[in-house]
């Protein structure tokens, strides 16, 4: 059992960091709730120990103070109806309205702050902000993954005005954490990591840490190109990162030398322009005609990495195979997703976790279907990266 399922948060206000930036639409609806109900056993445990909950958030980008498209409020109606009774709102996260509404909060009761984001002083770590957010409840706990490699105000800074028993991770934080460090540090070999997406620059610390821990590498996605591009193949008009060949054929020299088995796709799904009316037809990915480009693995590229995948105890799960927002070139991704969740099946201990894979496995319905969806996507990687994050070093420090 955790420290956070362990303690009775009876008779106390918890200050809760959750992530809450999920997408509203031109009406200001929300349209995906996933990152709200992702809280709710946090928020349940403490209302029904008898303790009462403040929520702090952020929502979106706003640059100059106060918007009104940016406002938490617009998220009441729908966290009310989630929680099943009504959630009280401040219109401010530290002035006197937030302070009246948190000291006047009864027991087995929610109130939600305005955006945190809406005071500059968030961003910035500022301590005086932290402070004054502190003020307002007895303990605090960070259940946002989604938000932990920043070193915000509330994020980081507000821990060191809560003594250390009174700092926790949330569920959904102890869950994600868990599950990352599975993988990274209790991986059960053959460990598969299957790194997709378009450009290797974005995803070049994460390989190299891995290189150290798995025993595959599978590389999808554009990315694949430049590492074909390198040991001097014809790749047409695919996307290729020109500064980064020398990367690609370092990476492929220390995973030889460390033992690891670097996973490229054969073939792909070629197609004569960038789009879904393209034409398309299955060719080498060494061998690809000028005019051509890959914008999705191949045949045979989908089989070799289902085997790879299904012989596997443990696996990580981040960027898509191919353009898979067009179903002309979803087909890899999908095979992936399919395969994963079999291995899964099978006994594997499988993590997906990046915007995109996360947006794959639940468009084809695999969310349920593998061990651990990560809400985390930065900071997700930054993990992986064998970065220490703010949010999650705070609660220990």
């Amino acid at each position: 059992m955790s420290r956070f399922e362990q303690h009775n948060f009876r008779g106390q206000k918890a200050l809760i960091r959750v992530d809450f930036n999920v997408p509203l639409d031109a009406n200001n609806q929300i349209t995906d709730d996933t990152r709200m109900r992702a809280a709710l056993p946090t928020i349940q445990k403490i209302l029904s120990d008898g303790g009462a909950v403040i929520l702090m958030s952020h929502l979106g980008r706003p640059k100059d103070g106060p918007t009104p498209k940016f406002s938490l409020q617009h998220l009441v109606a729908q966290l009310s109806q989630l929680i099943g009774q009504p959630v009280q709102f401040a219109d401010d996260c530290i002035g006197a309205s937030a302070q009246q509404a948190a000291a006047t909060l009864q027991p087995g009761k929610l109130l939600l702050l305005e955006n945190l984001r809406f005071y500059k002083e968030e961003e910035k770590g500022d301590p005086g902000f932290a402070e004054k957010l502190s003020a307002l409840g007895d303990v605090w706990v960070n259940d946002a993954f989604g938000t932990a490699h920043r070193a915000h105000a509330s994020t980081a800074v507000i821990a060191s005005y809560f003594p250390k028993e009174n700092r926790f991770f949330g569920l959904l934080m102890e869950a994600e954490v868990n599950s990352a460090e599975r993988v990274l540090h209790r991986a059960e070999k053959p460990f598969t990591a299957i790194i997709g997406g378009a450009k290797v620059s974005d995803k070049i610390l994460i390989i190299e840490n891995l290189l150290d821990r798995a025993t595959d590498i599978i590389i999808g996605g554009g990315m694949a190109y430049t590492f074909w591009k390198a040991q001097d193949k014809k790749i047409g008009n695919s996307l290729c990162e020109e500064d980064r060949l020398n990367l690609a054929l370092d990476i492929l020299q220390k995973a030889e030398q460390k033992g690891v088995k670097i996973h490229l796709p054969v073939d792909s799904k070629l197609a004569d322009k960038f789009a879904a009316d393209a034409n398309t037809k299955n060719g080498d990915s060494g061998a690809i005609e000028p005019g051509w480009m890959g914008l999705d693995i191949g045949v045979k590229a989908r089989a070799d990495f289902r085997e790879v995948i299904l012989r596997s105890k443990t696996i990580l799960w981040n960027g898509p195979m191919g353009v898979f927002e067009m179903a002309t070139f979803q087909a890899g991704t999908k095979a992936i997703a399919e395969a994963v969740a079999e291995a899964t099946q099978n006994g594997a201990f499988s993590l997906v976790g990046g915007g995109d894979s996360v947006a794959a496995v639940n468009q084809f319905g695999f969310a349920e279907k593998v061990s651990y969806v990560s809400t985390g996507g930065g900071a997700m990687l930054e993990y992986f990266e064998g970065k220490v994050l703010p949010g999650i070093a705070a609660v220990g420090a």
